[in-house]
């Protein structure tokens, strides 16, 4: 058997394809961006098309890159969680926009639902909230307002990203993971199945959606590249960071700082319940049997940069973020509330919206950057809060994904948190993880836990900030979050 993995790691702001060894190795990567669309405020959309194209490309030169698809044990995928596409089954061509997970168009509808008080069902049964993060909402959205979906009748096909892509590798198998399907919030998160009842509640169309599968297996094959190549792993982005950090036992936690910052503590096999807002999820199902998670979910981390970067201009590189954070001595009491597209955990506030507060004249361009940088920690202790009142508190933080690449961002991270953080070498352990779930799937290793081989080595930060500075910082943000809270109510 090959011993070589190709993994599709498709997110927010890029697609990309990623080679690696059975060791861990990254072999070779190639990525595209992808066009983020703003039809109207709290509204994103993707072009689906573009996403396969773009894909397709990324995962040709990965081919190309192990000697032909020959060479290739199987492929893994991970994506974006919650983005909806909606595709024509005998076409196979997209019928309107993919709604992506930032998009808060559903914050009046899931409102309503809240305040008819179908929450506590809804919680209960998929371990989620009424919020318009998840696809339900959308999905009942896009059936009420896009006249062109109702119409396909039995050729309309819904599914989130991992779908959309086997669809399009495969010619037609339509299937969703068990880590995916239970951020719709149509999926009982008990029984592993669609939920009929929350299907009615968001008025989704059942017979569009694709079948639950396990994160591991053989689904199917692509022939797109040359000779029959396996599909043997899939997972949400979030729960293959997880799987990839080797979050394997219960009370393992990890932080992913991509474009959202998204906090895993490994549960085990019994569902959790939140009592704090946090959310219970999959965090992996094999053989039918699922492990669980409990996550705290930020919907603005890496965001923040590329908005400081690109929209404000106050700063021409995210590379520069770290030595003017190093500039300054404090934040000068400068404090910025990253709520560009809503709060989330704990706060759940959709209509939130940003703020920087604390301005004075002995403020600069680094105070600012490096109040954008002390959010990451900020909202991460709100997070620690929270779990901990749900007794799962955090002894050690694993953190990933392109910002952590920020030394600064890593120390800080262990300053306020009060933890000791450990940050692999390897970063990108989403895609990790989706190579570990194929090689799982494919049977080049036994387990989950012979494939965790695959992480390598890691780095740790220790705390070392005086608890009076931590108080004050606390302090100072806690002040300034409520006051956007309290704008938004």
């Amino acid at each position: 058997m090959p011993d070589k993995l190709l993994v599709i790691d498709e997110g927010t702001t890029s697609t990309r394809a990623m080679l690696f060894a059975a060791s861990g190795a990254c072999l070779g990567s190639k990525s595209a961006d992808l066009t983020q669309h703003y039809p109207a405020p709290g509204m994103v959309e993707h072009d689906a098309a573009e996403i396969w194209e773009r894909t397709f490309v990324c995962v040709k030169a990965m081919v190309k890159k192990a000697g032909g698809a020959k060479n290739v044990a199987a492929i893994g995928i991970t994506n974006q969680r919650e983005t909806v596409v909606f595709w024509d089954k005998t076409t196979g061509e997209p019928l309107a926009p993919a709604i992506v997970w930032q998009d808060r168009r559903t914050a009046a509808m899931c409102r309503k639902l809240k305040d008819a008080g179908h929450e506590p069902t809804v919680q209960a049964r998929t371990g989620l909230l009424l919020d318009p993060y998840f696809s339900g909402s959308k999905i009942g959205w896009a059936m009420a307002n896009w006249p062109q979906l109702k119409a396909a009748g039995d050729r309309l096909a819904v599914g989130t990203i991992d779908s959309w892509l086997v669809w399009k590798l495969t010619g037609g198998l339509h299937i969703t993971d068990a880590t995916n399907a239970s951020r719709t919030a149509l999926m009982a998160i008990g029984s592993g199945h669609w939920d009929d009842g929350l299907i009615d509640l968001f008025d989704a169309p059942r017979a569009a959606l694709p079948e639950i599968v396990d994160c591991a297996g053989r689904y199917g094959e692509t022939a797109l590249f040359g000779a029959p190549l396996p599909i043997c792993g899939m997972a949400g982005d979030q729960q293959a960071a997880t799987i990839g950090q080797a979050c394997l036992d219960p009370g393992d936690t990890k932080a992913t700082f991509g474009t959202g910052a998204f906090v895993l503590t490994q549960y085990g096999t019994k569902q959790p319940t939140s009592k704090n807002r946090l959310l219970a999820t999959i965090a992996w199902q094999l053989g039918g049997r699922r492990a669980y998670a409990l996550e705290g979910s930020v919907f603005v981390a890496g965001s923040l940069v590329q908005w400081l970067r690109d929209s404000v201009k106050l700063i021409e590189t995210a590379q520069e973020t770290e030595a003017l954070a190093r500039s300054v001595d404090d934040n000068a009491g400068v404090y910025l509330v990253p709520a560009l597209s809503g709060l989330g955990a704990p706060w759940w506030e959709a209509d939130a919206r940003g703020s920087i507060s604390g301005l004075s004249f002995t403020a600069t361009r680094a105070h600012i950057v490096r109040a954008a940088l002390e959010a990451m920690a900020h909202q991460a202790h709100d997070l620690k809060t929270a779990f901990a009142a749900d007794g799962a508190d955090w002894a050690a933080l694993r953190i990933d994904g392109g910002m952590v690449a920020n030394d600064w961002i890593a120390q800080d991270l262990a300053d306020l948190l009060d933890v000791r953080v450990e940050r692999p070498a390897f970063t990108e352990t989403t895609a990790l993880g989706a190579a570990m779930l194929a090689g799982v799937g494919c049977g080049l290793f036994a387990d989950l836990k012979a494939a965790s081989a695959m992480r390598g080595t890691i780095e740790t930060f220790k705390p070392a900030m005086d608890n009076k500075v931590r108080q004050a910082r606390l302090d100072g943000w806690e002040k300034a979050v409520k006051s956007v809270v309290a704008t938004a109510a």
